[in-house]
């Protein structure tokens, strides 16, 4: 057992180690994709070569003895974000978000990939930070480094609607769907946080206090979406607030080093991860 950082129990080993990866440039996350009535476990990461990460590789948790990766998707430009939508065991779908402006649509069992054939005049033209889908799959949104966020329709790949400017000159970098779908809630690097509603790309709520001008910072709801969380880069601070009355609740110490890089809640429980380079 490893000693504890904070008095709040002890903090575990290593259990398992994922292999495939040529270089150290290496972003790993955890997934836990649902498929009807069942969770489908896994894990997802982006592999680095000559620092450019351009592909993505799917691990498969449930079995003990597999320790490299049973799929490999292979882009064609630096991959900087990904989600995924499984339908079940034997049919899902991917985005990747790279550092083309359109969003990159993978069936993640042929392979094959499909790029939104109708994109508006205004089309998007910076590199996207982060890809979102909805709950349902119905949609997902994109934050790019222009400031703008974009949806996309998830069966047809087309683009349903813009924000232009959502965070003004500077960078979008994460935005997510609420359960419903009826709101987005983005980041951006000119710290503030927005609440969105996804039919008229109308502004309804800002949460403020935290500064985020540096890192590609994530806002994020708790389980239950009462509250929202963020990174303060300035203080080292993962910051809450009150999702319905913008109010700040909370400040707690990041215990790194640096400003956390990726902040992930729990699906299923009121808890959070948080890692740092």
């Amino acid at each position: 057992m490893l000693l504890p950082d904070a008095k709040d129990g002890p903090v575990r080993s290593v259990v398992k180690t994922y292999y495939d990866h040529i270089q150290v440039f290496v972003f790993t996350y955890p997934i836990m994709l649902f498929c009807g009535e069942m969770y489908y476990p896994g894990l997802w990461s982006q592999r680095s070569d000559n620092k450019s990460v351009i592909s993505f590789r799917f691990f498969d948790v449930s079995k003990t003895n597999a320790k490299r990766s049973y799929r490999v998707i292979q882009d064609t430009h630096n991959v900087r974000s990904v989600t995924h939508c499984i339908f079940s065991p034997l049919r899902g779908l991917s985005v990747a978000g790279t550092d083309h402006a359109i969003p990159h649509l993978y069936d993640i069992n042929t392979f094959q990939s499909y790029l939104s054939a109708n994109v508006p005049d205004n089309s998007p033209n910076g590199a996207i930070n982060q890809v979102r889908y909805s709950c349902t799959c119905a949609m997902y949104v994109t934050a790019s480094k222009n400031g703008a966020i974009w949806l996309w329709d998830g069966i047809t790949t087309n683009c349903v609607r813009s924000i232009t400017a959502a965070h003004g000159t500077t960078e979008a970098t994460s935005a997510i769907f609420t359960r419903d779908q009826r709101f987005v809630l983005s980041c951006g690097k000119d710290s503030t946080i927005k609440l969105w509603e996804a039919g008229s790309g109308r502004s309804v709520k800002q949460y403020l206090g935290a500064v985020h001008t540096q890192l590609r910072c994530q806002a994020i709801f708790n389980a239950t979406e009462e509250f929202i969380l963020s990174i303060d880069e300035l203080n080292n601070e993962v910051v809450i607030w009150d999702a319905m009355t913008t109010d700040m609740v909370a400040k707690w110490p990041s215990n790194h080093v640096g400003a956390p890089r990726w902040l992930e809640p729990s699906p299923v429980e009121s808890a959070f991860y948080f890692m740092w380079n």
